[in-house]
């Protein structure tokens, strides 16, 4: 095995430096903690440092790394300001990760200090744990993929040591919460759930509460073995053949135990892959029981039963099981209604894919069994269409691209069939702006040219092209008197998108101008009690301004509408689709968007009409379906731009007519 001459070289550097550090005399040891410092965060740069660090760790306090700072008395230090200072880019979050080892060392028992005890310091640290599970199972989110960086890994690697040497069991319930929280939205990659119950797996052992472990159960069953057949038969050949001696009773209860499963859940089991298969060959008239289907479900099931036998043949996998849940929801949503998806979804069962476009599947799914790239792409199309919201974006800055891959699967399945296809076979996709076709192919890298590669099949071969094209269409009327999205939005996603566009910043100057009517503007096309009950057909993509939980501005995102209406408390709300794989964030002032308890679907977050328009900055109208204006209340104005101000709204000088002045 070959040693890497640089790490070594940075181990040994880093050991001088600690050992000069202590050997200094108390009164100058603050010269030589900035060089200390200095190794240590080299080392922070890998697993292999972090662990190293970790092995030290019991040494830091004796040889004075924290003398004369805030980090100096571990029985001072407070777990809710940890994350903060692990994300501050330079010495504090170095100091930090130092800091926290040491509280490691001495819960671990290899140390000992005189002002915290082990058990203080296990207290301390599960506290800091359930307040950083960001790093713990990193996060898809808006404020993860702006915020991504070298702090960031730092901080993953830290907890990553942290978790190796401490139990989840204290933090139990939090996890459970998470995974619940996630698994609500119903997301196409879950990834970071499926994280989540393996690591909570090892509290299935341990003396954790009945009903956490109840629950840990269920979601660890939802995605493994959870029938008593599957855990008898843990191998998937034994369980298959297994499958053969049940008489049509026993595999009717195995179907509804998996089935309840995926629809409570929405996780899949391989093991569910494999029920699937053996049905589809030789009881068919089973799978929409497997699948849990409602009558309209089961109504498109006996319609297409040919195709959805050999879509099921050729997508549905144990490594490509998610896809069941998709297939289910596609049935469900009368896809195959739309006369050009049939033929589509035939053409893509055995296109003849690009070699990259091959090499990029495969390698994004490597535990595929020998299936094709063919095989991977099918099954990612089955989960778009069956949860266009469900897309997401990943720690990519393209939720343009994916906004348009949701809007296309709810309204134009066969259009989205098209580009997918053609950018598989072709590596080509081609959209008109103006009367000019713009080319993918001849495009350069666009907003993202190095792609995340955590994301569905679908998006990974569609969106690069999308994004150049995006890019493109931008950069032709980015010298016009107005903003790009005003011509670029309908140009792009389609016929769907009002023409009528208006936006809080003046174009030249960047001031929030006439916010007041901004906001007027929005209530009398929007808000059912103010726009002559003209109702919303299609999403409507609009700007917003992401904020912290501190409510401080992070940079702009889009999503789109859904609908607007009352919620079960008679609130009316704004419904939306945000193309982060986790969309229930806290974006402060106590506006914090719902994935659940008030009329969402799945995949919908939600928000009380006046709290989403003060994060709006952008939206697109149509001017002749609006009330008037001058009807909406100076108090609700009033309301929406207090908010706007006092949180994203401090980044900008406000001019022209403005409620508050």
């Amino acid at each position: 095995m070959s040693v890497n001459p640089e790490k070594t070289l940075q181990s040994e550097r880093f050991v001088q430096a600690l050992h000069t550090l202590d050997q200094a005399q108390p009164f100058v040891k603050q010269l030589y903690q900035n060089n200390f410092f200095q190794e240590a965060s080299r080392l922070m740069d890998s697993m292999d440092g972090m662990q190293m660090l970790y092995q030290y760790a019991d040494q830091f306090d004796q040889a004075g790394v924290f003398e004369g700072g805030p980090w100096e008395d571990p029985s001072k230090l407070q777990p809710n300001l940890v994350n903060g200072s692990l994300r501050v880019d330079g010495l504090e979050s170095v100091v930090t990760i130092l800091s926290e080892l040491r509280m490691l060392s001495i819960a671990k028992e290899r140390q000992q200090h005189e002002k915290v005890t082990t058990t203080m310091a296990k207290k301390y640290l599960y506290e800091v744990m359930a307040l950083n599970l960001d790093f713990i199972f990193p996060e898809e989110t808006e404020q993860a993929r702006i915020e991504q960086g070298k702090e960031t890994e730092r901080a993953q690697r830290l907890f990553q040591v942290i978790v190796d040497e401490l139990s989840l069991k204290a933090i139990s319930r939090t996890l459970i919460q998470e995974i619940k929280r996630l698994s609500i939205q119903r997301p196409i990659m879950v990834n970071r759930i499926h994280l989540m119950i393996h690591k909570g797996e090892q509290l299935l052992h341990t003396d954790v509460d009945e009903q956490d472990r109840e629950e840990l159960q269920q979601f660890h069953g939802a995605i493994s073995r959870l029938t008593p057949l599957s855990q008898t038969h843990s191998e998937f050949p034994a369980y298959r053949s297994q499958l053969k001696t049940l008489s049509e009773t026993e595999l009717r209860q195995e179907a509804e135990a998996f089935s309840e499963s995926m629809r409570e859940t929405g996780l899949v089991s391989p093991y569910h892959a494999i029920l699937v298969r053996y049905l589809n060959r030789f009881k068919p008239e089973m799978l929409p029981e497997a699948l849990k289907l409602n009558n309209k479900g089961t109504a498109n099931f006996e319609e297409h039963r040919p195709l959805i036998q050999e879509l099921i043949k050729v997508a549905i996998h144990p490594p490509t099981s998610q896809s069941l849940y998709g297939l289910a929801r596609m049935l469900e949503r009368g896809v195959l209604s739309h006369f050009p998806v049939i033929p589509s979804l035939r053409r893509l069962i055995e296109l003849d894919l690009q070699p990259d476009v091959r090499k990029t599947l495969l390698e994004a799914f490597p535990d595929t069994d020998g299936l094709t790239a063919n095989d991977i792409l099918v099954a990612g199309i089955l989960s778009v269409l069956g949860q266009p919201l469900g897309i997401g974006q990943g720690l990519n800055p393209t939720c343009q691209s994916a906004r348009a891959l949701s809007l296309w699967s709810i309204h134009a399945p066969g259009h989205l069939l098209h580009l997918i296809a053609r950018a598989a076979r072709d590596g080509d996709i081609d959209l008109t702006f103006e009367g000019d076709r713009i080319h993918s192919r001849f495009l350069p890298g666009g907003l993202t040219p190095e792609l995340h590669k955590e994301l569905d099949p679908v998006s990974l071969v569609l969106v690069p092209h999308l994004d150049r094209i995006y890019a493109e269409m931008i950069r032709r009327v980015q010298f016009r008197l107005d903003d790009p999205h005003k011509w670029v939005n309908p140009a792009f996603y389609g016929e769907w998108i009002p023409r009528g566009f208006t936006k809080v910043f003046d174009h030249f100057t960047g001031n929030v101008t006439d916010f007041s009517p901004f906001v007027r503007l929005f209530y009398a096309t929007h808000h059912p009690e103010y726009n002559e009950g003209y109702e919303l057909i299609y999403p409507n993509p609009v700007g917003i301004c992401v904020t912290t939980v501190h409510g401080k501005m992070l940079g702009f995102h889009a999503v789109s509408i859904q609908r607007i209406k009352k919620d079960p408390d008679g609130e009316y709300r704004i419904y939306f689709y945000n193309p982060n794989n986790d969309s229930s964030q806290n974006w402060g002032q106590g506006i914090e968007p719902a994935v659940q308890g008030h009329g969402e679907v799945e995949g919908e977050s939600s928000l009380p009409f006046h709290e989403f328009v003060s994060r709006l900055y952008a939206f697109h109208y149509n001017p002749y379906e609006q009330g008037d204006a001058f009807a909406v209340e100076d108090s609700i104005v009033e309301k929406v731009e207090e908010l706007a101000r006092n949180s994203w709204g401090q980044e900008y000088h406000w001019t022209g007519k403005n409620t508050l002045g």
